[in-house]
């Protein structure tokens, strides 16, 4: 409520509505040449677009001109990390330039976009066009529908960075956010209308499932390890720096959402290899089809295979964008040390070592949250009652990181108004 009370406050919450408001409708508008129902059945038979719908902030589902979302530039962004272990030079822009080696590095990002929009555009038409669920385009209809396409993911590139600037939370997270919310009423609507009375308790046990799992997901993202940090006493002049004492924290998650996209194109590539089969041999693609579709038909052989390439990738990816031994020489440039341990090379180990632990819970919390879908429904049996992991995942990070940067901004202003 403190919020609509100051007038900066609130014009900044109202133009992020507007921002969100112009993504949903423009979401809205399909490029020509759709057939809905065959667009339908096949979403819903393809969970790797499933998933990548959740990334373009449902734009995906109905094929508009935001049908990319904001997929590419995540794309972008994740391989400009991976080319940090590459490219020495990359990663010193990233780690050691400071704010200004950080809007360099995010400005390669947005030029890789490009290229990234252009394939990925290109590859959702040809591959529609193949399945029957849009018409076979000429090569210049083609080419415009891919140039919509891309420009529409730049557009909203732009949008996420323009809600970004007004500090209340990050853009391309609240865009995804908005996707996922908006799919809600018709989720709820599903499972009520799939409703019959004899099943009344596993629609309550349902919603308490929902709560505790909420409950665990805000504490585990939250969930953080506390290294405690000293600052040696320094004198200089009449005056002495330092002699204080903080923390360094360390989250439990730290990976995010990537360990599962990971995953889930690893998971998927086997049909996507079975369908490119097709063009060498239509017999040889059956076989692979039909073995294909028989492993990942068994949902507990799949929810467990899922499992251990998110605790997996969590790894994988914590040791990419964690580096113990750059956290290691910034504390030992500013004088400070973890009590009890050498500056230098044993504090990186020490650190690496913690890390390596609170990974551990952080890569199993992952991996439950990733088959919280088919948990839910080999418990209940009933298809409609399903928990996204992914998108409560999403949701829940996002409503905390905007609660708190408004928490922040509100705190500031009580402190100008005391000044």
């Amino acid at each position: 409520m403190q919020i609509f009370k100051i007038p900066d406050l609130r014009k900044k919450v109202f133009s992020v509505l507007g921002l969100l408001l112009v993504f949903r409708a423009l979401a809205a508008i399909p490029i020509p040449g759709i057939d809905a129902a065959r667009l339908n059945e096949f979403f819903s038979s393809n969970q790797l677009l499933g998933f990548l719908n959740l990334f373009s902030g449902g734009g995906l589902s109905n094929l508009s001109i935001m049908m990319l979302g904001v997929a590419p530039y995540i794309t972008a962004t994740i391989v400009m990390q991976l080319l940090t272990i590459v490219f020495p030079n990359l990663k010193k822009i990233y780690y050691e330039e400071g704010a200004e080696g950080r809007a360099k590095f995010n400005r390669i990002s947005r030029y890789l976009t490009v290229p990234f929009a252009i394939i990925q555009g290109y590859g959702f038409l040809n591959l529609l066009m193949s399945q029957g669920v849009v018409d076979r385009l000429p090569l210049t209809d083609m080419l415009a529908n891919v140039i919509v396409v891309t420009a529409g993911s730049i557009l909203l590139m732009w949008i996420g960075e323009l809600i970004s600037e007004y500090k209340i939370g990050n853009g391309i997270s609240l865009i995804i956010f908005a996707g996922i919310v908006a799919a809600l009423p018709q989720t709820v609507l599903a499972s009520i209308f799939s409703y019959t009375p004899g099943v009344l308790p596993t629609y309550v046990a349902f919603i308490i499932l929902s709560i505790v799992v909420i409950a665990g997901v805000v504490f585990i993202t939250e969930g953080e390890r506390k290294i405690p940090i000293s600052y040696a006493k320094q004198v200089r002049g009449n005056k002495m720096y330092g002699g204080v004492s903080t923390y360094l924290p360390l989250r439990v998650n730290q990976a995010g959402v990537i360990p599962i996209i990971f995953a889930i194109s690893v998971l998927l590539f086997p049909q996507f290899f079975a369908q490119m089969a097709s063009l060498v041999s239509a017999d040889f693609a059956l076989t692979v089809n039909n073995f294909v579709n028989a492993f990942f038909g068994n949902v507990y052989f799949y929810s467990a295979l899922y499992f251990v390439l998110v605790v997996l990738f969590t790894y994988l990816y914590t040791a990419i964008t964690f580096d113990p031994e750059e956290i290691a020489k910034n504390l030992q440039r500013s004088g400070g040390f973890i009590p009890g341990i050498r500056p230098g090379a044993a504090t990186s180990a020490a650190i690496a070592h913690i890390v390596k632990r609170i990974t551990f819970f952080g890569a199993l919390f992952l991996g439950v949250v990733a088959i919280l879908p088919n948990i839910t429904q080999i418990v209940t049996g009933i298809q409609a009652l399903t928990i996204g992991g992914t998108s409560l995942l999403i949701i829940v990070a996002v409503a905390l990181e905007v609660m708190k940067q408004i928490e922040s901004q509100l705190t500031v202003r009580e402190y100008e108004g005391i000044m």
